[in-house]
């Protein structure tokens, strides 16, 4: 076995301890005797049996699953000891001070703050009005009463802000600026060249047209109305707007591929694509999703450019692990997470298969969406039957809008007449994809519901992972009889 094939299996083992964990939830006082088995198993192989080499990974990988175990309940344990948590549902007022710390994530009719306190371990998501606006950086006081987020049974609100570190809300408190430009210099300085791309673009285009694009270079899928979130997935194009491993990987083989054919070499090109990603994480606002997804498709680009599909697939392996190692809790709650890294492992070994009927980027879309399906659905219950068919005409331009957006967006930030001229052919590629979405979503067979129970879904990827091993054996054979 060579040293990176180890690594791998140690990898594998690490993420399996935290899948392992997260299946059981926390485990108040038996957290030791449950992990001591596994431990004295994998200290026993590597001293009794260390001059041979199986037995010895063999005992690492359980070290490793022990440590993935371990790693997830002391995150699950830091949750509840959280100084914040004692606050909640207490029925009476707070007062705290605490920095704005992300984005302030604007809606229609308020505005949702990620506060630090100061003194204090935890972060508190905070409803407001949506005027006075408040910037990344403010310092302020707020009164409220602090609560535990919502339960719903679809859906745990609870989960989804755990996996940031929020255990804590309050809504419409009293709020009081006492302080302002206290956060990262760098960052408010990113944050505020996003706000003057997005409003380039809102004020040369009109929704849905302008949320959309928004959503594809900016990261503001949230803009989206409902409605077109919901045409969006009955169409089955709603990855399209979200930022996720997928996104970056299609863009920059995109991008690749087009540099290569206006004369530049594979090694330049790929140079070029290495920045674009680096720019899209930046014009995002450095979103932990975008971050994400820039990771993953970063690594996925390298390991092709040394052009082994195996590489790859360890690549996205070694990109998840860090991942986990710094943030265990994505595994299980962050669906976005789970996307990024299924849709990088459906591209590796799925596309090339596509590939023989298929153009390059849409044997890459489906074969990401071949391997998010399960999850998608598990989640979501939704399934769009309209999706070949809708990717097939939208997925090709997506380059072009991309591409166009960066550029209306920018020249709309330095000039608005520059911006307004530039605004043409990106309205008419948002038009085209709006009337086809339009028309699609609107059929009765374009999507269904379907529950399925976990069961299913291990069934599913059980057998997913077999295709794709089979396929990846068959692309070894056939390497060596050549």
């Amino acid at each position: 076995m060579t040293p990176s094939r180890i690594f791998l299996y140690f990898c594998l083992s690490f993420i399996g301890g935290i899948f392992i964990s997260s299946m059981m939830g926390i485990l108040l006082g038996t957290r030791e005797i449950f992990l001591l088995p596994g431990l004295i198993i994998g200290l026993i192989l590597l001293s009794v049996f260390w001059k041979y080499k199986k037995f010895v990974v063999i005992g690492l990988c359980l070290l490793f699953l022990v440590l993935g175990i371990w790693w997830h309940q002391a995150a699950l344990l830091r949750i509840m000891n959280n100084g914040l948590r004692i606050y909640n549902d207490t029925g009476g007022e707070i007062t705290l001070v605490g920095q704005v710390i992300e984005e302030p994530d604007v809606r229609e009719e308020n505005i949702k703050l990620t506060i630090r306190p100061e003194n204090i371990d935890g972060k508190i998501l905070v409803t407001a009005s949506r005027y006075p606006e408040y910037q990344y950086g403010d310092k302020l006081k707020i009164t409220g009463k602090l609560m535990t987020p919502q339960e719903f049974p679809d859906f745990s609100y609870q989960d989804y802000l755990a996996k940031d570190g929020i255990y804590s809300v309050t809504y419409w408190p009293k709020i009081e600026l006492i302080g302002k430009n206290e956060g990262n210099f760098i960052y408010a300085k990113i944050l505020s060249f996003k706000e003057k791309l997005r409003e380039s673009i809102y004020q040369n285009l009109s929704p849905p047209q302008s949320s959309i694009l928004g959503a594809v270079i900016l990261g503001d899928k949230k803009r989206i109305s409902q409605e077109w979130k919901d045409k969006l997935n009955r169409a089955g194009v709603r990855h399209l707007t979200a930022v996720s491993g997928m996104h970056v990987a299609i863009l920059t083989s995109i991008l690749m591929a087009l540099l290569i054919s206006l004369g530049l070499w594979r090694q330049q090109a790929f140079y070029f694509a290495i920045i674009f990603i680096a720019l899209f994480i930046l014009m995002t606002g450095l979103q932990p999703s975008a971050i994400r997804a820039g990771i993953m498709g970063g690594l996925f680009l390298l390991a092709q450019h040394l052009g082994r599909a195996n590489i790859s697939s360890r690549a996205v392996v070694f990109a998840g692990t860090a991942m986990l190692a710094q943030n265990p809790l994505l595994l299980k709650l962050d669906v976005g997470f789970q996307l990024s890294f299924l849709a990088m492992m459906g591209i590796i070994y799925l596309s090339p298969v596509f590939q023989k009927y298929l153009g390059n980027i849409l044997a890459m879309t489906l074969a990401a969406q071949v391997f998010t399906l399960p999850i998608l659905i598990y989640n979501f219950g939704y399934f769009s039957l309209a999706a070949p068919l809708t990717n097939i005409l939208i997925v090709p331009f997506l380059p072009f809008l991309m591409g166009l957006g960066f550029v209306f967006a920018i020249s709309g930030a330095i000039w608005q007449f520059l911006g307004w001229i530039f605004s043409w052919p990106v309205k008419f590629l948002l038009l085209y994809l709006t009337k086809i979405v339009d028309w699609f979503s609107g059929f009765s067979w374009s999507a269904f519901f379907l529950e399925i129970s976990w069961i299913w879904l291990v069934l599913a990827y059980l057998v997913l992972g077999l295709v794709a091993w089979r396929i990846s054996e068959k692309q070894k054979l056939k390497f060596l009889e050549y």
